[in-house]
């Protein structure tokens, strides 16, 4: 019997995932583990597993894969960074309130908070630029179509006309803003623009509603996971999309169905931040 596995379970405003110290573990098949630890009746239950490693290139503490709940690995995922930095300090790899850490998107630089008790309860995380051109998102679009932002533009998913906005931060968003987000049947319609022929990627789905110039609400279907009660890119995407179609300030709080994520995109830098929370659930073993 293979020995049991280490594992800590951690959320960021409700997106939850398992994390597992590649300093001290071995994962031989992290996609088959995904799918049978992140199962919600008969593994831990999660929204995927997040492995931390030891960094390949200079200049990171630690290195973040992250594998959604169906075994299929992601470039990255804001609410499993901020994570990623509040067990690195916790557990010692870095002691640095600053921690940078490799992901598939590149390097993110994570700037943890602090309770009054000194606990780490959340971070600012630099997300760097976003990515607007098609073909890097990546989108397939038709031969002579504007290779150009793909902003507010009309798209066909199962007979609903929709405008989309595209926005990659490390990974593929379609941002629909609409009226009325809370009846939406995200178990049969998620998996239509999931898979829909622009995104040869598959892509997630953000849908949003507009509150004020200063607060968003929107639900998230998550590629490879389904609906999450939050995701960090998600929310990065809809404020650069919410900013592209003059629906909102740079700096805009964004309520997700686990909690509130605040973002700012500098007009400076480019760069997009996000602020958000950071928890330990509990740890265990898991036998493999």
């Amino acid at each position: 019997m293979a020995a049991a596995l280490r594992f800590t379970k951690m959320q960021g405003i409700g997106n939850d995932y398992v994390y597992v110290n590649g300093f001290e573990e071995q994962v031989s098949d992290p996609g088959a583990l995904a799918r049978g630890i992140s199962d919600r009746h008969f593994g831990v239950g999660s929204d995927g597993l997040v492995l931390i490693l030891p960094s390949t290139v200079a200049g990171a503490d630690a290195r973040m894969r992250m594998f959604n709940a169906d075994g299929s690995e992601s470039e990255m995922c804001g609410n499993a960074v901020r994570c990623v930095g509040k067990y690195v300090h916790d557990a010692g790899i870095c002691a640095r309130d600053t921690v940078r850490i490799e992901t598939l998107a590149g390097i993110k630089e994570v700037r943890l908070r602090f309770a009054e008790n000194g606990e780490v309860d959340g971070a600012v995380v630099d997300m760097g630029e976003p990515e607007l051109v098609p073909a890097r998102i990546p989108m397939q679009l038709a031969a002579g179509a504007d290779a150009g932002p793909f902003i507010a533009r009309p798209v066909e998913v199962d007979g609903w006309q929709v405008n989309l906005t595209a926005v990659s931060m490390g990974n593929p968003h379609a941002v629909v803003f609409m009226d009325g987000i809370d009846p939406l049947d995200l178990t049969r319609i998620g998996p239509l623009f999931e898979h829909h022929p622009l995104f040869p990627r598959r892509t997630n789905t953000e849908f949003v509603e507009v509150l004020s110039r200063r607060r968003l609400r929107m639900r998230v279907w998550e590629r490879g996971a389904g609906e999450t009660l939050a995701c960090g890119t998600g929310a990065c995407a809809v404020a650069v999309a919410a900013v592209l179609e003059g629906r909102a300030e740079r700096s805009v709080d964004i309520e997700l169905r686990g909690g509130t994520l605040h973002i700012d995109w500098d007009a400076s830098t480019n760069h997009v931040f996000m602020t958000g929370g950071a928890a330990t659930v509990f740890t265990g073993l898991y036998q493999r």
